[in-house]
């Protein structure tokens, strides 16, 4: 009994008790697996996990900051005395309870000369349980010497984290949750604020233009791009290479190749009818299509024309080498205009234009403005943090008048001395640490240092120390919490993860680090509760340059729009809720004729009534109780929802009455001159048949398709519905839920915008998220899944509503599982048959399911949320 001495000396919070209620529940799998924001006292929980699993541990964390934090807490709140003595820093002296670092256990396992060695120290030492802190990190080399240990030894693997890394690649996640296992419990913010562990906060967009120069650096590559798009059309030599490719000229004996890389064998399609060329309708034929099949060629665009060209240049090239002196010199030509980068082409500019403007000076500027704003409403109560990702060292020395076009630590230090009160402000990073002159005595006094003027400002000083920076990271903290230092600049590295400063109130994220772990850990900085200030308020502020050439904003913007991907907090205006994503903060969905400065003016306005979001958030977080999730279907169309949805509904009126008007007019006169006869020989019932059909078919083709636009426009919902019905039955039918289904419920509707949105309650975590994944599966747009299910009934046909659908994954591992599925789709939503998509004709319907959706391949259609409710 290892921890028996150990017990928790304090009263637990309700979200604690309600988790360690369930952890008997969650630990008969030999894991648990736990989400936990910020300031949800992880750390006291892991601890506490420890105590009842009662046998030896090996706690893992990311830093040594935050190994010693474990340390502190356990002999902080579970002894009494701060006397426990049996525990190790060290993995070569194990006692009861080892706290280390994932690079110690990674340089362990390399100096072991075998793996059983490895497997031997763990049995020797009777190491059974392992805490994984900050699991997120788990995604890199220090996954593979835990995971075969567990493989090995099955020991009993704890994981927490507040952000899983759900933006890593597939591989990355599927290895994470090999060794985690699936999410067992989820703390949410909601509960924390309403404990009073977190703070109320919002989150602020504040826009920026780029630079003339900047400017100048898009258009360019924006015209040189156009002008080679516009060259492919009227270029023989590709035409002849794309017409000669063996694809297009015996396309059934490269049917494998073929259905490996569609979207290849598609881009030559597409191109050849671009340039007007005839296309073997056989070719269609490879894609599933039938003489039937009306074949709605996609347009050739960039993003087809990068597919095309990142095929032929890369992919496929070994097989072009007659071809090859043109291949060369079309790829010079690409790379010349600077569209071929780290051997991908890229038409759209994504990461050189991200950049560009990520790192754009138009961003100090931003910076100052906020501050200045910020200082002016809570003048000597505000404690602001900076956060980038660069220190720009090349900038500790430069002139007073120097204009700095680069954004970074030092940048945004020499913009904001010129314009705050310089005792107000310090650089906190892993190598430079910059102080005003008024505290030099007083750190002087609490560490071996030396101090050197700053060049351009004497009245600042470089702080040099021997060793370890942490010391002077606690200092500078200290001083910081204080209010003896008001602005802190320093890295993401050193100040994202694992640093404790409660007081923070303004936090400004100009790093353009975009991943869900990143920026969520840098945002946990602002919003913790500080002790004896009920009213503490948290501003995170997120800056954005924006790119005019691109009518959705530039990448700024979908690196944003990641980002808040993984924050829970309210939404910018009425109905106050709380939910994920950036679709709460009502930003426009085109930035074309976005007047961005007047948006900057009323944010800064918002900002200053922290005493509303203390109100709002009390008033969003009594609304619910629990955090449910949802999947958002964005509407497609290219006018807005509303006034399309308008302009459909005039469509039916305006046909149905000129059609009835003309037939009441002109067509009954002589209808009832030819059909008297019918009228006198066969009744009434008789001759009103025959008038409406002779209205139906003379009269009626416009009003049909006026109807029939207006019915698919308006019950998408309705489908999205459907089909969470089918998931929820079949997830019950298979055992993947275990909630009964009196206790489920699901929720759909369309918002404002169009979008159709589905939502399940009264389920696990872990279910909850199941039936999300699966639901999105099936309807975004059609990958390579093993099984289709494809709608037969006559109304889907000939109102030509999507009949192509995904079959989850989670089905189409056993035949028993997908029957189950196949039975209950029919059920809700009707006649249907699934295909096998591995067998030639399966692959054939694929391809056309595939060309079916080719339209929104390259778009985002759907968004996973959280709401609270």
């Amino acid at each position: 009994m290892p921890f028996k001495e150990l017990k928790f000396c304090y009263n637990w919070r309700s979200y604690q008790e309600k988790f360690l209620s369930q952890f008997q529940s969650h630990i008969t799998d030999n894991h648990l697996h736990v989400i936990a924001p910020p300031g949800s006292g992880k750390t006291i929980l892991g601890l506490e996990i420890m105590r009842r699993l009662n046998k030896k541990t090996l706690i893992l964390s990311p830093t040594l900051t935050i190994r010693n934090q474990w340390y502190e807490r356990l002999q902080s709140f579970f002894s009494n005395n701060n006397n426990f003595e049996n525990y190790s820093f060290d993995i070569n002296e194990p006692k009861d309870v080892i706290f280390s670092t994932y690079q110690s256990l990674h340089s362990f396992f390399k100096k072991c000369k075998s793996k059983e060695d490895y497997f031997e120290y763990f049995e020797k030492n009777n190491i059974e349980v392992l805490i994984l802190d900050e699991a997120h990190h788990l995604k890199n080399e220090w996954w593979k010497c835990l995971n075969e240990l567990k493989e090995h030894q099955k020991q009993t693997v704890v994981a927490l984290t507040a952000t899983p890394p759900y933006d890593s690649d597939a591989l990355e996640v599927t290895k994470y949750f090999k060794l985690c296992a699936d999410i067992d419990d989820e703390i949410s913010i909601p509960d924390l604020i309403k404990e009073g562990d977190l703070c109320p906060h919002q989150d602020y967009v504040y826009f920026s233009k780029p630079t003339d120069v900047e400017i100048n650096f898009i258009t360019d590559f924006r015209l040189k791009v156009a002008s080679f798009f516009d060259s492919l059309e009227f270029n023989s030599e590709l035409m002849g290479v794309i017409e000669s490719h063996r694809f297009v000229t015996k396309a059934p004996l490269f049917t494998s190749e073929i259905y490996n890389n569609p979207e290849y064998f598609s881009a030559l399609l597409i191109y050849l009818n671009h340039c007007k060329k005839e296309i073997a309708i056989e070719n269609f034929y490879i894609l599933g299509f039938d003489k039937k099949d009306k074949i709605e060629i996609p347009k050739f665009d960039l993003q087809w024309a990068q597919v095309l060209l990142q095929s032929i240049l890369f992919t496929d090239r070994k097989n072009l080498i007659d071809e090859e002196v043109f291949l060369e010199k079309i790829e010079n030509y690409v790379r010349k205009i600077h569209a071929i980068e780290e051997g991908f082409v890229d038409f759209v500019g994504t990461k050189k234009l991200y950049r560009s403007l990520s790192n754009s000076s138009s961003k100090l500027s931003s910076i100052v403005s906020i501050i200045e704003n910020e200082r002016r409403n809570l003048d000597k109560n505000l404690r602001a943090v900076i956060l980038t990702d660069y220190i720009k060292k090349e900038f500790l020395t430069v002139s007073n008048n120097e204009e700095i076009g680069r954004l970074g630590v030092l940048p945004i230090f020499h913009r904001l001395r010129k314009i705050l009160p310089k005792n107000e402000i310090a650089v906190l990073t892993g190598s430079i640490v910059i102080v005003h002159n008024d505290l030099k005595n007083e750190i002087s006094e609490q560490i071996e240092c030396s101090f050197e003027s700053l060049e351009v400002d004497n009245e600042f000083y470089v702080i040099k120390i021997n060793g370890s920076s942490n010391q002077i990271v606690k200092i500078i903290t200290n001083l910081f919490e204080q209010g003896k230092i008001n602005t802190v600049i320093g890295t993401k590295s050193l100040l994202g993860e694992g640093w404790d400063a409660p007081s923070i109130n303004t936090l400004i994220l100009a790093s353009f680090v975009g991943s869900f772990v990143s920026s969520n850990q840098m945002r946990g900085r602002a919003i913790r509760s500080l002790k004896g200030n009920k009213n503490k308020t948290g501003n995170i502020w997120h800056l954005v340059c924006l790119d005019a050439s691109d009518k959705y904003g530039g990448s700024d913007i979908a690196t944003l729009k990641r980002r808040f991907d993984s924050y829970v907090g309210i939404s910018s205006k009425e109905p106050i809720i709380i939910e994920s994503g950036i679709d709460r903060l009502n930003l426009p969905t085109y930035f074309d004729n976005f007047q961005f400065e007047t948006f900057n003016e009323e944010t800064l306005k918002a900002s200053e009534n922290r005493g509303f979001l203390i109100k709002a958030w009390s008033e969003a977080v009594n609304k619910g109780a629990t955090l449910s999730r949802e999947i958002k279907q964005y509407y497609q169309g290219e006018n807005e929802y509303q006034l399309e949805k308008q302009q459909k509904f005039k469509d039916v009126i305006k046909t149905s009455f000129a059609e009835i008007t003309i037939g009441l007019s002109l067509f009954l006169p002589q209808f009832l001159i030819k059909n008297l006869n019918v009228l006198l020989t066969k009744g009434m019932l008789a001759f009103i048949y025959v008038l409406i059909t002779g209205l139906g078919i003379t009269f009626g083709v416009k009003s049909y398709k006026a109807i029939k636009a207006y019915i698919q426009f308006g019950y998408l919902h309705k489908d999205l519905e459907k089909i969470g019905q089918t998931l929820v039955d079949a997830m019950i039918e298979n055992n993947f839920f275990a909630t009964p289904k009196n206790q489920i419920t699901l929720q759909s509707y369309l918002n404002s915008n169009g979008d159709a949105i589905i939502s399940i309650k009264g389920v696990s975590e872990f279910e909850s998220a199941l039936f999300i994944n699966a639901i999105e599966q099936i309807i975004q747009p059609i990958q390579n899944p093993r099984y289709l299910i494809v709608k037969t009934n006559w109304f889907r046909k000939n109102f030509e509503i999507e009949n192509y659908y995904s079959v989850p994954d989670i089905f189409g591992d056993k035949k028993a599982n997908i029957l189950v599925f196949e039975k209950h789709w029919q059920n809700h939503i009707g006649k249907s048959k699934i295909i096998y998509t591995r067998f030639l004709e399966g692959r054939k319907l694929l391809l056309k399911a595939r060309m079916f959706h080719v339209s929104n391949s390259f778009k985002e259609t759907t968004k996973k949320a959280v709401i609270w409710n």
